[in-house]
């Protein structure tokens, strides 16, 4: 579903490395974690993978379709949930959820149905008609999962989607992406919260300094390093260097 090969970024005229070489597959019906510490290249990754930056080498396939020669065809079948939620402000939450639908062409009948079973899963359905501007930081971001999820596309591409969600929430999101996974579609997504990704992910990955330095289920993590405990342990002891 997902394959980055050989992908490299660089900046400051190829003096700093942001992404080296990374070759990853992920599967359909998977979580997949995405982890490392700050600076490790994750967003960098993520920002590649959605064609907001352009890989200096390497190429990114999304459901059979490359991004670099068929981006929209890439782009019609994943979601992107930023780390910042800056979106439309002057709109009310319910006018942005009708531009998504209206640019993913999501039929009447189904934004119908599906808009207030989300408004009503992450507690926006009071505020859906008020512009988006008098949100909260945690209620704009809970606007954007909901748009992100409007569509129902193959592949969820997100950086850092539990950050401000309140319990209950992150309860409903972890539930709904167990469920999309289970009828076959995807989900990368990066995350500082190692919790999350022990009992969420069916697969981690580790990137530090750009580099993957570790990939597998928690049993085979474990059997990677010296320690055989939490995510946690792995990941600091895997990144000490």
């Amino acid at each position: 579903m997902i394959e980055l090969n050989g992908l490299t970024k660089t900046y400051n005229r190829g003096q700093v490395k942001a992404v080296d070489e990374l070759a990853l597959s992920v599967r359909a019906g998977e979580i997949f974690g995405f982890l490392g510490p700050n600076g490790a290249g994750k967003t960098t990754t993520i920002k590649m993978m959605v064609g907001l930056l352009r890989p200096d080498r390497g190429s990114i396939t999304m459901a059979g379709y490359d991004l670099a020669s068929s981006p929209l065809e890439v782009k019609r079948r994943f979601s992107y949930v930023p780390d910042n939620p800056d979106i439309y402000q002057r709109l009310t939450g319910i006018e942005y959820l009708n531009f998504l639908a209206n640019v993913y062409r999501v039929k009447a009948e189904e934004r119908e149905e599906r808009i207030p079973q989300l408004l009503e899963l992450f507690a926006l359905t009071g505020a859906v008609s008020d512009p988006i501007k008098s949100y909260s930081h945690g209620m704009r971001h809970k606007i954007v999962l909901v748009g992100a999820l409007l569509h129902d596309p193959m592949i969820f591409v997100m950086d850092e989607p539990m950050v401000g969600l309140d319990p209950r929430s992150a309860h409903h999101f972890k539930e709904i992406l167990r469920d999309r996974c289970s009828n076959g579609r995807t989900v990368f997504f990066s995350t500082h919260i190692l919790e999350v990704a022990e009992k969420l992910c069916d697969r981690i990955g580790i990137i530090h300094r750009g580099k993957l330095i570790a990939l597998g289920t928690m049993d085979e993590l474990r059997d990677q390093a010296r320690d055989k405990e939490s995510l946690e342990k792995i990941f600091l002891e895997l990144t000490e260097a």
